[in-house]
């Protein structure tokens, strides 16, 4: 494979902050560095904090009790089993190439160890590259300079949706990537003119992809098409289900689309009720074709503050909303009777995009803890209410809700990326549902379901294996943090006591809700703006706490504002606990010109050399006759990394 090769040659290579260090005559000794180039990012840099909500009046009960059954056997209301890997990305189409990988040659090694990480711990990953920029993407034989996509902006589309050309090397990129990670993919259909479908992203999907092939999309948010404009004002659900049967019959009559029940639909963004599809025969019509149900869900948008669409919505005002059990069970609501007839028809029932507000989430609030403390607590509700799985939606770098976001192109040779708080998220409910495939949730209404205190539990393989307890309140004093005390077995379950000697704790935890970058997943973290290649930085913190077994009972604490995950077996631990850590070089770089280096042992003492010997040149690209003095090392260090690049791609292909 093509990737360990080009970054393990690439290695050779160093790479130069730019900035340029003078070295001062006596006694005035010392460095100094010039100034890094200003850029000014309009998400991820921003440096809006909001204020946290204040403290509940009356104040919470900061000590209760969870009684929780040995076994799944009698618990009432326990989920179906989960595979590995509930969260997951929805990657809009139109900045694959700026999160993934340049092209099939170029996979950017931050987006691998984030990704591993996340593979680590849940089995496997699942990303979608989509968005509404697949609804009129459009396939090239060819793209300049090794580009995988082209954008052309379009003035028909309210949110400013790029029209997209892209290249059969961005499925290259997708296949490379899962050769290195854990990741299945689902892709989607262009559906603006289903009279005239262009299939050739299902046909090559089908064969670069294989198996890691998950689902093809047919409509992103149909709803959504006649106020966008795409749709006739009298488009309806039955209108939908009608141009659903096109792609269906194109894809039984083409040989080059091997697996026939690919199809996901209807992913509706909420303005049509899912029952309306149901009852138009859309389940009943298509059950063969079908992989999985989807539907997309945002609580919020911002659309008037970026495209002057809707109302404007205050995030300082519409914050204390997100903090709480119910923000989760009013999104999941809508849907308890989807995810019951999924089950009944043998179908999966995902919540295919989602994150805290559409058209790029809030400056203050999709940016901080308080979003990342809501994301746990949407994804654990949703697997309770068995949703087979949930995508995070990432775009571009003007997007506050993004888990991550590289730096801009310009920039990428000196700076790191941004994590968001979102991807704190993400790390968080792949330990909880872990890697065994059979995880069962259930939403303990703890605390006499007080809404600021959410517990789970998680069963698995057939024993009680964890416990997630949420705080949503944040209070600095230390006065609102929760005294949890548990027992497993005994009291009214009829079961035996089964309270272990210990148990194990990882926290997340960051001072305030509205905190940003200095947020911490048991010990660990992500670093700030441009300073994370992925990797988790910082040693592991897991705290062990004895029980009492002679009483049945444990005893745990979980800070205000912050989460706890107890795991209650060591094989749960162990599980969700990498012992050794899959990473990827980060000395891969973007920048190819202007990148020469000198040690700085050699330029502090090259003062008196004989300017005669030297043969000079230029820093611009072959602006003299100096480029044809060479080092013969170099040479081969290039032809190296060329002829791999050469050689991979061909057996990649």
């Amino acid at each position: 494979m093509l990737l360990p090769t080009l970054l393990w040659s690439s290695s050779f290579i160093s790479l130069a902050r730019a900035g340029v260090t003078v070295y001062s005559q006596l006694p005035l000794g010392g460095t100094a560095t010039a100034a890094l180039p200003s850029f000014t990012a309009p998400a991820y840099n921003d440096t809006v904090v909001l204020t946290p909500p204040p403290v509940p009046s009356p104040p919470i009960s900061t000590n209760f009790f969870i009684q929780l059954n040995s076994a799944p056997n009698g618990v009432q209301g326990l989920s179906i089993q989960h595979q590995g890997g509930f969260y997951g990305l929805s990657i809009e189409m139109s900045v694959a190439n700026q999160v993934i990988g340049r092209n099939s040659s170029a996979i950017f090694p931050q987006f691998l160890n984030l990704m591993a990480a996340l593979t680590q711990r849940g089995g496997r990953a699942q990303c979608r590259v989509g968005g509404n920029s697949q609804e009129s993407a459009t396939l090239v034989t060819n793209i300049t300079d090794g580009k995988i996509i082209e954008k052309q902006q379009t003035s028909n589309n309210p949110t400013q949706t790029p029209n997209l050309d892209y290249s059969v090397d961005l499925l290259y990129m997708l296949a490379n990537v899962s050769n290195l990670v854990s990741i299945d993919w689902y892709l989607g259909i262009p559906f603006y003119n289903p009279e005239d479908l262009q299939m050739q992203i299902a046909e090559l999907g089908s064969q670069i992809l294989g198996d890691r092939l998950l689902g093809l999309q047919v409509g992103n948010e149909p709803d959504l098409y006649s106020a966008h404009g795409h749709r006739s004002a009298t488009y309806g659900p039955a209108d939908y289900v009608g141009e659903f049967g096109l792609v269906v019959n194109a894809v039984n009559n083409d040989n080059s689309i091997p697996n026939k029940k690919l199809l996901l639909g209807p992913s509706l963004s909420g303005t049509w009720a899912p029952e309306l599809l149901w009852d138009a025969g859309f389940i009943s019509d298509y059950t063969n074709s079908l992989a999985t149900l989807t539907v997309e869900h945002y609580p919020s948008d911002n659309c008037n503050a970026r495209f002057g669409l809707g109302k404007a919505v205050d995030p300082q005002t519409i914050y204390p909303s997100y903090l709480t059990h119910t923000a989760a069970t009013s999104m999941v609501a809508p849907y308890l009777n989807s995810t019951s007839i999924a089950q009944a028809n043998n179908l999966g029932f995902m919540m295919f995009e989602t994150n805290t507000a559409s058209c790029g989430g809030f400056p203050g609030l999709s940016d901080s803890f308080g979003a990342a403390l809501w994301s746990v607590d949407y994804g654990m509700t949703m697997a309770c209410a068995n949703f087979t799985g949930g995508l995070i939606h990432l775009s571009g770098a003007d997007t506050y809700y993004n888990p991550f976001s590289p730096p801009p192109t310009n920039m990428s040779a000196i700076e790191q990326w941004t994590v968001g708080p979102m991807y704190y998220g993400l790390l968080v409910v792949a330990e909880a549902i872990g890697s065994s495939n059979t995880a069962q949730l259930i939403d303990l209404q703890a605390n006499s379901a007080n809404a600021f205190t959410p517990a789970y539990a998680i069963y698995e393989n057939g024993e009680c294996a964890k416990l997630l307890v949420i705080n949503f309140v944040s209070d600095a004093t230390g006065a609102s943090n929760l005294n949890v005390t548990f027992s497993i077995g005994g009291g009214s379950t009829g079961e035996a006591n089964a309270t272990p000697a210990q148990v194990s704790v990882k926290y997340l935890l960051a001072p305030s809700v509205a905190e940003k970058t200095n947020i911490t997943w048991a010990g660990q973290g992500l670093g700030g703006v441009f300073e994370s290649d992925g990797r988790l930085q910082g040693d592991l913190n897991v705290e062990t706490v004895a029980c009492n077994q002679a009483g049945n009972t444990c005893s745990i604490s979980v800070p205000s504002p912050g989460l706890a995950l107890v795991f209650l077996t060591p094989q749960a631990l162990s599980e969700s606990t990498p012992s050794a850590t899959q990473t990827f070089p980060t000395t891969f770089f973007t920048k190819t010109q202007n990148t020469a280096t000198i040690p700085a042992s050699v330029l502090s003492t090259s003062n008196g050399h004989s300017g005669s010997s030297w043969r000079l040149g230029s820093t611009s690209k072959e602006q003299n006759g100096a480029r044809g003095v060479v080092i013969p090392g170099m040479v081969a260090l290039v032809a190296m990394v060329g002829a791999a690049m050469t050689v991979c791609r061909a057996l990649t292909r």
